[in-house]
């Protein structure tokens, strides 16, 4: 089964339960390892589990076996329209040459914001080289994208090939604070634009 028919089949009472397909580990700005997620994903009965970090697949590559619950991802800092976005790479092959390319060169670029935001990428780059990995691109927490007009923000992501949105996402923490859009438009603008809905805690801690 490819991914997009993958997290399509992901119902949306499973997520945050059986499905996170947004977790954080040590190899980016998360506190658990990768090896204590895996683990954590495994007690807590994960069926689709992402570990997203920051510009970086050094998890990824690092892993000896990837079990089948597990999805290979990341997640790149771009900048675009006068705002920061983050946009998420599903099922990419971590040992992809143009995905490398656009990967963190430093431990700075991974965890520290104003670093990562003077290293940000352009959205346009960062979809292509996802799909060149084999995988497909989703823009995570689209609330916090501060544009007047999601839809046409969304519109235009989605002509450089944007194949799905976060829809379920918690918004907890600072991400509460900066949310400008409503979830119930978010869903709305995936069914509009024909996107792949996606869902996930944010984790930066541990699961358990």
């Amino acid at each position: 089964m490819n991914i997009k028919d993958r997290i399509k089949g992901i119902d949306r009472k499973d997520y945050f339960t059986q499905a996170n397909l947004h977790i954080h580990s040590t190899c980016s700005d998360g506190k658990c390892t990768f090896e204590e997620l895996i683990e954590q994903g495994k007690k807590l009965g994960l069926k689709h589990m992402a570990i997203c970090d920051h510009n970086s697949v050094e998890g990824w590559q690092n892993l000896k076996e990837i079990p089948d619950f597990l999805i290979p991802a990341v997640e790149f800092d771009c900048f675009y329209m006068g705002t920061l976005v983050h946009i998420l790479g599903y099922g990419i092959d971590p040992n992809n040459e143009d995905l490398l390319k656009i990967c963190a060169k430093s431990k700075k670029e991974t965890q520290y914001d104003l670093v990562r935001l003077f290293k940000s990428r352009h959205p346009k780059k960062v979809i292509e080289a996802i799909h060149k990995a084999g995988g497909i691109a989703s823009l995570a927490h689209p609330c916090c994208c501060w544009v007047i007009s999601l839809d046409f923000f969304v519109k235009s992501l989605k002509k450089m090939g944007l194949d799905a949105i976060e829809v379920y996402y918690p918004y907890k923490r600072h991400r509460g604070i900066i949310k400008f859009h409503s979830r119930k438009n978010v869903k709305g603008l995936a069914q509009k634009y024909d996107l792949v809905i996606t869902g996930g805690t944010d984790e930066h801690g541990s699961l358990i």
